[in-house]
């Protein structure tokens, strides 16, 4: 089968070693003129693009993106170990409050990578460029589809794309473009319906910068283990990475404009500093880079089957195309993953088959995608209702939604979160969900996880207490 796949990041380069090594004609076409640089650091110097400011923000590969990875390209894996990137097993995230930290069966699989993006995105863009069946062209701006019109009842088929540089053939194309795809644009000009588009509020804007460990300085804890403080009017941490390198990130509410000032790199470090925990850090770093901002950041969940319909055959979508969600909890490259080998299975299991590929992979959407949008979603309005009652003064509303997506029993992502700390059967339930090795609603409903939760919060037992500044430290930092 002739692919043709739109957009050359993560999600898009997925998509094609897979599919080329199941036997399928691919060509990748990515508007960026990218280069495959000779070495990691090259890659870190030149990640910064507007197209796609992700690439410099704080990145974990979580557990299910890495054992995909291992399963499917284990090649790919491979190069990300001998390019620096670093395992870290489950006990490297386990706080000093867990009362039993004993290994137990399953926990090598919520083992999680520590990379840097641009570390990831060059291992897997040179095994790309050396892939004999994938036909990488950049520098080329998709404008369009081509489709042969709907006949009887079924929906029209899409039979490539038109671009800057001709029109492209294709059995089949996918749009790996991203959150800011022309998808429904393209659709409209076939005349045909546009995909259907659920969204939910993320209201962080994100401030990053890159750090390294000063030679012979000494961590004032692991290197491993993410850190995150949660504050009134931000959210604070810190994201281990390849190669010795450290990731910062501060995300306040999107619309506070004091703290626009983070931008400049004295007011950064001083923010951070706040922290006490955070200021060790930064005491045995320094910066390699200057400060990133990003924003204008929802949750997104696009369908491109509507009322068991698919909008058009022969077009499927991957990565933020199908999904976007908060990057705080690191996701969108295992939805990407998750996307790609979907995808690759489900053009094995329906050969020839355009409509029942399309519902297959909407039944993918709604089975191991949508659960996590919906959680994000949910957990972001608990979180944004919080700031604006904080930083706003706005009275909490009569009808309270409810904090997350739960079980029947009332267990969801907020109760879990706060007994994990202290009981080794929920923190592994909680770092399935985190992981993505199993979506909220299987995790969260098992009964002993429903029991040990109720027992742990009935216990009062409160998560290590963390210095916090007071929001006048805060204030003097930005001022």
């Amino acid at each position: 089968m002739r692919a043709v796949i739109i957009g050359g990041g993560a999600a898009g380069c997925f998509t094609s070693l897979l599919l080329a090594r199941a036997g399928h004609r691919v060509t990748l076409l990515e508007r960026d003129r990218l280069a495959v640089h000779p070495d990691v650091e090259t890659a870190a110097a030149h990640a910064f693009r507007p197209t796609a400011p992700q690439i410099v923000q704080p990145h974990m590969i979580m557990a299910r993106c890495r054992e995909l990875l291992a399963q499917r390209l284990p090649d790919v894996y491979q190069g990300l170990l001998e390019a620096g990137v670093q395992e870290a097993p489950l006990r490297t995230q386990m706080p000093p409050s867990l009362p039993d930290k004993a290994p137990r069966p399953g926990d090598e699989r919520l083992t999680q990578l520590l990379t840097r993006r641009s570390t990831f995105d060059w291992v897997l863009m040179r095994s790309v460029a050396a892939e004999p069946g994938v036909d990488f062209r950049r520098g080329v701006k998709v404008t369009g589809l081509t489709a042969r019109p709907a006949s009887g009842h079924g929906p029209a088929q899409v039979t490539g794309v038109r671009s800057d540089a001709g029109d492209v053939g294709a059995d089949l194309v996918i749009d790996a473009t991203g959150r800011r795809s022309a998808i429904d644009t393209w659709l409209t000009g076939l005349g045909t319906r546009e995909t259907t588009m659920d969204q939910a509020e993320c209201g962080l804007a994100y401030y990053s910068r890159h750090y390294r460990l000063r030679p012979g300085a000494v961590p004032p804890g692991s290197s491993s283990q993410r850190m995150v403080a949660t504050l009134d009017d931000l959210l604070v941490g810190i994201w281990p990475g390849d190669n010795g390198t450290m990731q910062v990130a501060i995300a306040p509410f999107a619309t506070d404009e004091r703290f626009r000032g983070v931008r400049d790199p004295d007011v950064f470090s001083r923010v951070v500093r706040t922290v006490p925990d955070f200021a060790r850090w930064l005491d045995v770093l320094e910066p390699v880079t200057d400060v990133f901002p990003m924003g204008g950041l929802h949750n997104t969940l696009r369908r491109l089957v509507i009322d068991g319909e698919p909008v058009v055959t022969g077009l499927h979508a991957v990565g933020d195309t199908v999904c976007t969600t908060n990057p705080t909890l690191a996701r969108g490259l295992t939805l990407a993953v998750i996307g790609a080998a979907g995808l690759a299975d489900t053009l094995a299991e329906h050969p020839g088959d355009l409509a029942g590929q399309a519902l297959a992979m909407d039944n993918l959407t709604a089975a191991r995608i949508q659960p996590f949008y919906a959680e994000q979603a949910a957990i972001d309005e608990v979180r944004l209702r919080h700031m604006r009652r904080v930083i706003l003064a706005e009275a909490e509303p009569e009808s309270v939604p409810a904090a997350s997506p739960s079980t029947s029993e009332g267990i969801g992502y907020w109760q879990v979160r706060a007994a994990a700390p202290f009981d080794p059967v929920v923190f592994r339930a909680f770092w399935k969900v985190m992981g993505m090795i199993a979506v909220p609603g299987e995790a969260y409903a098992d009964p002993e996880v429903i029991a040990r939760t109720r027992e742990v919060l009935g216990s009062k037992q409160a998560a290590p207490a963390t210095d916090r500044p007071s929001r006048a430290q805060v204030l003097a930092a930005l001022a």
